[in-house]
């Protein structure tokens, strides 16, 4: 009996047992059936296999337990799922894992995923998740790896997160989320790896960071966070991986960095503030792989102790300001060739100066990349560079390098990038360059290259771009190149090219940029010019191109087509006007005759050129030509031809009566014996003197806007075109005058640049009393020259400004005179300096953006009269520029564009501290070079002009470092000789990689 009682009360049990088991799975099998029901409609036959024929167990991307066959992990990663994730989830209470990465869900996190206490991985990243974490996850205690990476959440990190004490993994990078850290992450010190990548977290690293010991991986990368390097982070021995690249961290890594953290492999803090030098103590990591620095305001030599690194792979260390331009700071070069794991070596955009060591031919063969551009490196390229046969990028550019090019290149099959631009390079293009036939970058230009274009270039038919201009090269432009169907760029403007441009330039469909401008070639333009169907930027100007514009009707994406000041003929193409993406067309100084359009693009005159076309005729008013006439119809012939009698008769004697006025007045003037000069041939007299005089009301006082060294300048208003320009008229009785107008006009006919004061005309003739007049008519700038608004107490209180300029106003001011500087230098034909730069002769538009105008010192440097200029310079109307004109003019120097830096770097001084280089403050040796040398960088406010000093430039805001960098560049222009000092290509660049930086900065300091 006790028996049979035992048997059925067993028996009972079991039937209780196996109906809750019954039970339980079924709510698995439903809480799975749900989820699938809200998946997209087009994905759920991925998850066929999930029905009740099936078993549950063996569903696709379902794990079960072995004992009671529980669900327990769910794995769907990249199964391209959509919609949003069921709150049924929740229900699964024996999940241990779920990976549902690389999916598409939108939507939130459930708050039911809070019910799964087991949980143990949860892995979501990879989808469109948003409505930030749910609190309720953080009841899931049990959690070791929390994973959202890449998704929408948004909001911050909730305090409650610190409850998740087992917590190894924590992946929440590129999720838009916000504010600071929570104080609480301290308490999660079973933590290994954190990343935070790419959100918008911000203020400083909370010190309780410090109880993280567990820590091997911290990447915050690419947010917002700030202050001093974190010191809790120097407790975190353990760490392998540290990254900070991308924030607003500042001041100096302590001494000890490298005993403190001893076990780093990849260490990056790129893109911050930071200052000082480079620890010594980094030497002591002797596992470090991974050294990025790049991007901060470090200073000092680069240290020498990489030989101890022997597992280097990359050293970053470019755009800081190490070095100091002497010879010994590429010692670092020589200690790296111990490092056989390195393949990526930048240092660019520094102050390294020195020879260019031979030992560089000994680094790794397995470097990849090696970057020394934007430095002030001299001596050649060793022969040995050819060992590095694992090279990818070569970058040199933008040094003082001189010698050729080592034909050992050749052997550097695997090349596919190289970059010497911008250097004092000389020699030919060695042939052996066509041996790299995997290039697709090759920047030569600005250097003395000689000879011919190797034909053997044809054979890199991966090339995208080819940049070779502003060098000597001669001959022709080969037929192999055009063979190069990859092309993308192709620029060979400013050398001494002959011949005609390729037929077979029609190859080139992928060809976005042409540029062949200022050589020698002639002929007809190519027919096949119109198969460039990629074409945007066209530059054909100062050649000898004949005959007609071939049909490039197809080349619908043009947005710049230059084909100014050759012997081109014919009828402006109509189609022209229909180009919708065209921003400027120049077909000035050819023989274009006909009519010109009036509408489509040539409504806009800022768009079109056609100056220097005698025989073209209507077009809008703007455009001053002639008007169009049709031939009259039958019996009105005659009095056409009547009337152009009488007229014809009515210039010949208005012509004698001329002819005999200057025949009398150049018997008045015995003594001068200056003509008019030729390039005044290039201008059309579009006004009369008289109309001048009407326009500036007799030239009268109240529109008198400046005076100069050569003429006065007045404000004046042509009424039939209802503009206001400014006249500058020249005073004939000066001595230099007419010297000065033939260089304003040579300087200016055939050059364009939107930071130039444009020259609309010129008028040579006589007044009404029969005396020689000149004048030159420019656009009227509104805003006055930089000179009044640096020093507004010297200036009359009716034209002063009403405020300062701000710090960015300066800088851009800064860009826009260095920006055509750089164009006169390098990019004009024959480099052209201007002589006489100073703030008076820098011209503010509506925008305060910067026009440079006064050429009548500017020389063509291929066409000057040395004696001439030397004269001038010595002459009571050149006095005005004492203080701005280089060191070496007043000793009889030779004329450079060297000198025309000299004078930026002093406008530089004046513009930021406010005073005048001819201060009666300085004298001797104490020169507005010396106070600001002196100053720097500590004492940096203290030559800061005050008038910006107290509009919110303070001690430890971004400004003073970029004021500080500002400064550097007017010391590296204004060096005592001439050959050491910035030229304006690497001015331009340094000067708007310090406007980015303080415009980031800026930014960054409002959010």
């Amino acid at each position: 009996m006790r028996n049979m009682k035992l048997f059925l009360f067993l028996s009972f049990n079991a039937l209780m047992l196996l109906e809750a088991f019954g039970n339980s799975h079924e709510t698995d099998k439903q809480a799975l059936l749900k989820f699938k029901y809200q998946v997209s409609e087009e994905k759920k036959v991925l998850l066929s296999s999930w029905n009740n024929s099936s078993p549950l167990c063996k569903w696709t991307g379902v794990t079960c337990g072995r004992k009671n066959e529980r669900v327990t992990g769910l794995e769907l990663g990249g199964f391209q799922l959509g919609r949003v994730i069921s709150p049924s989830i929740g229900n699964l209470s024996f999940l241990i894992s779920i990976n549902f990465t690389y999916n598409s869900f939108g939507g939130t996190i459930p708050q039911e995923l809070g019910n799964l206490f087991r949980l143990q991985y949860l892995d979501m990243s990879f989808n469109f998740l948003g409505g930030g974490i749910p609190a309720s996850l953080f009841n899931c205690s049990r959690l070791l790896n929390l994973a959202l990476f890449s998704n929408h959440l948004g909001q911050g990190l909730p305090s409650e997160l610190g409850s998740l004490s087992k917590l190894v993994t924590l992946e929440l990078g590129q999720n838009h989320l916000k504010r600071k850290l929570p104080v609480s992450l301290g308490n999660l010190t079973s933590l290994r790896k954190i990343s935070l990548t790419d959100n918008n977290l911000e203020g400083e690293i909370p010190d309780t960071i410090a109880r993280l010991t567990q820590m091997v991986f911290f990447v915050l990368h690419n947010n917002h966070f700030s202050g001093v390097f974190p010191p809790a982070i120097y407790n975190l021995s353990s760490l392998q991986s540290l990254g900070m690249y991308g924030n607003d961290f500042s001041g100096n890594l302590r001494p000890d960095f490298g005993n403190l953290l001893p076990n780093l492999r990849e260490f990056s803090i790129g893109s911050n503030s930071f200052t000082g030098a480079i620890p010594l103590t980094l030497a002591n990591i002797s596992t470090l792989q991974y050294l990025v620095m790049e991007f901060n305001s470090l200073t000092g030599r680069i240290p020498s102790y990489f030989a101890k690194l022997q597992y280097l792979q990359t050293l970053s260390l470019s755009d800081n300001s190490l070095g100091g331009f002497s010879a010994g700071d590429l010692e670092f070069l020589i200690t790296l060739t111990n490092c056989t794991g390195l393949q990526i070596l930048d240092v660019s955009f520094n102050k390294l100066g020195g020879d260019l060591p031979v030992s560089i031919a000994n680094l790794s063969m397995n470097l990849t990349m090696l970057s020394l551009r934007d430095n002030f490196i001299s001596g050649s390229i060793p022969h040995g560079i050819g060992n590095l046969i694992g090279l990818q990028a070569l970058v040199l550019s933008g040094n003082l390098l001189t010698g050729p090019i080592p034909a050992s290149l050749g052997k550097l099959s695997g090349l596919m990038g190289l970059s010497v631009h911008t250097n004092r390079m000389s020699g030919e293009i060695p042939y052996s360059l066509g041996n790299i036939t995997r290039l697709e970058r090759l920047y030569l230009y600005n250097n003395g290259f000689e000879g011919i274009i190797p034909p053997s270039l044809g054979k890199c038919s991966y090339l995208l771009n080819l940049h070779i201009e502003n060098n000597k090269l001669n001959g022709i432009i080969p037929h192999e190149i055009m063979k190069i169907s990859t092309l993308v760029s192709l620029r060979m403007s400013n050398n001494l090219l002959t011949g005609s441009l390729p037929e077979d330039v029609g190859q080139l469909e992928n060809l976005g940029n042409l540029s062949v401008a200022h050589n020698k070639l002639s002929g007809k333009l190519p027919k096949t010019l119109g198969k460039c169907l990629s074409m945007e930027k066209l530059d054909l100007q100062g050649n000898s191109f004949d005959g007609i514009i071939p049909d490039i009707s197809g080349l619908a994406s043009i947005k710049e087509a230059d084909f100014s000041s050759n012997n081109l003929s014919g009828r402006i193409p109509e189609y022209l006007v229909n180009f919708s993406l065209l921003e400027y067309l120049n077909l000035s100084f050819n023989n274009f005759e006909g009519n010109v359009p009036m509408y489509g693009k040539f409504k806009t005159a800022t768009i079109v050129s056609v100056f220097g076309n005698k025989n073209l005729c209507g077009g809008i008013l703007e455009l001053r030509l002639k008007p169009c006439f049709t031939q009259p119809p039958g019996n009105s012939r005659k009095k056409v031809v009547i009337g152009v009698s009488i007229g014809i008769s009515f210039l010949l004697l208005l012509f004698v009566s001329l002819v005999s006025l200057c025949w009398l007045k150049n018997r008045k003037k015995k003594n001068t014996n200056e003509a008019t000069p030729a390039t005044l041939g290039v201008f059309h007299e579009m006004i009369s003197y008289g109309d001048l005089r009407n326009a500036s009301d007799g030239f009268s006082s109240s529109n008198l806007i400046g005076s100069g060294s050569f003429g006065t300048v007045f404000k004046a208003f042509l009424p039939a075109e209802n503009k206001v320009v400014a006249v500058k008229v020249l005073n004939m009785q000066r001595q230099g005058a007419m010297k000065s107008f033939m260089a304003e006009c040579e300087s200016l006919k055939d050059i364009r640049h939107r930071n130039l004061v444009k020259l609309l005309t010129a008028c040579s003739t006589i007044d009404f009393q029969g005396n020689e007049f000149r004048a030159l008519i420019y656009e009227y700038m509104p805003n006055g020259s930089l000179d009044m608004w640096l020093h507004p107490k010297e200036t009359e209180e009716i034209s002063r400004p009403s405020r300062t300029l701000t710090l960015l106003e300066r800088i851009n001011i800064a860009i826009d005179v260095a920006s055509v500087l750089e164009y006169l230098h390098v990019s004009c034909h024959e480099a052209i300096a201007h002589c006489d730069l100073k703030p008076s002769n820098v011209l503010l538009d509506d925008d305060l953006t910067a026009h440079v105008s006064d050429f009548g010192l500017a020389r063509i440097l291929l066409k000057f009269d040395q004696e001439t200029f030397i004269n001038q310079l010595s002459s009571a109307g050149v006095r005005g520029s004492i203080g701005y004109a280089a060191p070496e003019y007043a000793m009889g120097g030779e004329i450079s564009v060297h000198g025309d830096a000299y004078s930026f770097g002093i406008l530089i001084f004046e513009m930021f501290s406010g005073k005048r280089p001819t201060d009666e403050m300085f004298g001797g040796d104490f020169t507005l070079y010396s106070c600001i040398k002196s100053a720097l960088p500590e004492q940096v406010l203290d030559v800061a002009d005050e008038l910006f000093l107290h509009n919110g430039l303070r001690v430890g805001f971004p400004a003073a470092d970029c004021l500080t960098k500002v400064l550097e560049v007017g010391l590296g222009c204004s060096e005592e000789s001439p050959a050491n000092r910035l030229g304006m290509s690497e001015v331009v660049k340094e000067l708007i990689s310090i406007k980015e930086r303080f415009f980031e900065a800026r930014r960054g300091a409002r959010h």
